[in-house]
């Protein structure tokens, strides 16, 4: 994308709605959902990439562009994509007042695509966001053709841009952007195609549940790689937490209080992003027990990570802290965790 921001990082939480919004709409019958992107922008400082707007066939609308500045436009090019409108780009200048009272530099403009997304793609983007899982979503700059990839590997091939070698470069592209772990826009050259292509790529939210100088490390530690994070104590506030988790959120479970195992349940039956607790092995094994006892499977307990963090021999609590996102980082990449000598998969991602 000319004159494009580097990388963002975009949290599951920001992009929740929208995905539950395409998903709802996909479900109560849409055929087409329309969506305007931010296809070029200027003078308007920086932008944050990944931003989309969709509306429904009945004028609902989720999303957001430049923080509703361009809503104006925006709006009704959404809506006219959704009930059978040909594909569009409009730029229009975006008033100093608009421009600032969103955040941005004065007197700039920006490059809108609107185009229609059929349900199955809109169905799999949505599903996608809401879980927070990494998707993209890719088309021609016309927005005749799409293309939407999902899960934590982009394996997953919904759609087309009319030809599989155009298929397999942006599928590589993508990929080689996920590695990088960030959320980009960015225009895409290849075999002679002109693509737009937005990247979102959720970084994890983690919540620590307990005090301790373990609890008051980690989130240090989370806020050096971009993560958020927050801690709580009350059992009640946990449960509500877990229960609204996606695959990005990442639980650390410091309270041994067996009433905590609740927690853990509601994970564990729920299969939504990292569950961990801390304790020794004696604590682990009882911790266990009780699990099974309340109901779960060996299947289920497998999916508990406990004591929670990878062996590097961690002494103090922001070195425990340290390997509790270590093994974070390498469940989400589906690597082991071990020393790079020793592995002979690729290095960095």
């Amino acid at each position: 994308m000319s004159g494009a921001p580097g990388p963002a990082l975009s949290t599951a939480a920001e992009q929740r709605p929208l995905g539950s919004a395409l998903r709802r709409w996909v479900e109560a019958g849409a055929a087409t959902v329309g969506v305007v992107r931010v296809l070029d922008r200027h003078g308007l400082g920086t932008v944050e990439p990944g931003q989309l707007l969709a509306a429904a066939p009945d004028g609902d609308i989720a999303g957001e562009l430049l923080r509703g500045a361009l809503d104006r436009v925006a709006v009704p090019l959404a809506i006219a994509e959704a009930t059978g409108a040909p594909p569009l780009t409009r730029d229009p200048p975006v008033g100093d007042d608009d421009a600032l009272d969103a955040g941005l530099a004065c007197g700039g403009g920006a490059t809108l695509l609107a185009h229609p997304l059929p349900a199955p793609l809109a169905a799999a983007l949505g599903a996608a966001l809401e879980r927070g899982q990494p998707a993209a979503l890719a088309t021609t700059v016309d927005g005749g053709a799409a293309i939407v990839l999902t899960g934590a590997e982009l394996a997953d091939v919904h759609g087309s841009l009319g030809a599989e070698r155009l298929d397999t470069t942006l599928g590589d592209t993508a990929r080689n952007r996920l590695r990088r772990g960030a959320t980009v826009t960015e225009r895409v050259a290849a075999d002679d195609a002109d693509l737009l292509l937005d990247l979102w790529v959720p970084v994890p939210s983690v919540l620590v549940v307990g005090a301790g100088a373990i609890g008051d490390a980690l989130p240090a530690q989370a806020a050096l790689l971009g993560w958020t994070a927050r801690r709580v104590t009350a059992l009640d506030e946990a449960l509500t937490a877990v229960a609204g988790f996606s695959d990005a959120d990442v639980l650390v479970l410091l309270d041994h209080d067996p009433a905590f195992d609740a927690v853990l349940v509601e994970g564990l039956r729920h299969r939504r992003g990292f569950l961990g607790a801390l304790g020794s092995r004696h604590t682990q094994a009882a911790r266990r027990e009780r699990l099974l006892t309340a109901g779960l499977t060996g299947d289920d307990l497998a999916a508990l990570h406990g004591p929670v963090g990878l062996d590097l021999g961690a002494r103090s609590p922001a070195e425990a802290a340290v390997s509790i996102v270590a093994q974070v980082i390498a469940h989400r990449a589906g690597r082991s965790g071990t020393a790079l000598a020793a592995s002979e998969g690729r290095i960095g991602g």
